[in-house]
């Protein structure tokens, strides 16, 4: 029987570009900072993940898994938005998502922004320095072997 590989990336980020953020409501803006960061699909309905992150930014202080459900689901109800998504399980996984771009930080079984910074200096110290140029990197090696190979 042949044996099959699956290619699995080390690392990957999706980033995409929109039209000026200026004037946007506070959950739009969340909104297409998600879509930005890749956090949420174009076209998604399932979008917890925004409230999530809202509740997270207006917080100003570390949160308990259990409050940030409660917070989330009065931000979805705030507004108007349908209660998908909002099981503590999901809640939990839509928090381990931020963390893994490097937004928010668990301290001691709590949620906070990390290190309570501005997102711009997170994004600028953990994603486009060290996250995005290790990619580039490998990606840049990738094409140097094709040119050589090729």
């Amino acid at each position: 029987m042949a044996k099959v590989s699956i290619d699995t990336p080390l690392a990957e980020i999706t980033l995409r570009k929109y039209e000026s953020p200026k004037g946007l409501e506070k959950r739009e803006l969340v909104r297409k900072l998600c879509l930005s960061l890749g956090l949420l699909q174009p076209g998604d309905s399932r979008d917890v993940v925004v409230d999530v992150l809202q509740v997270m930014l207006e917080a100003k202080r570390a949160l308990t898994s259990k409050e940030v459900e409660e917070l989330t689901i009065a931000n979805r109800k705030k507004y108007k938005q349908p209660m998908l998504g909002i099981a503590p399980s999901n809640i939990r996984r839509q928090l381990l998502r931020i963390r893994d771009l490097f937004l928010v930080e668990k301290v001691a079984n709590n949620y906070r922004v990390k290190e309570n910074s501005k997102l711009l200096a997170l994004f600028e110290e953990n994603i486009e320095k060290y996250y995005l140029n290790s990619i580039i990197k490998r990606v840049k090696e990738y094409l140097e072997e094709v040119d050589k190979n090729f």
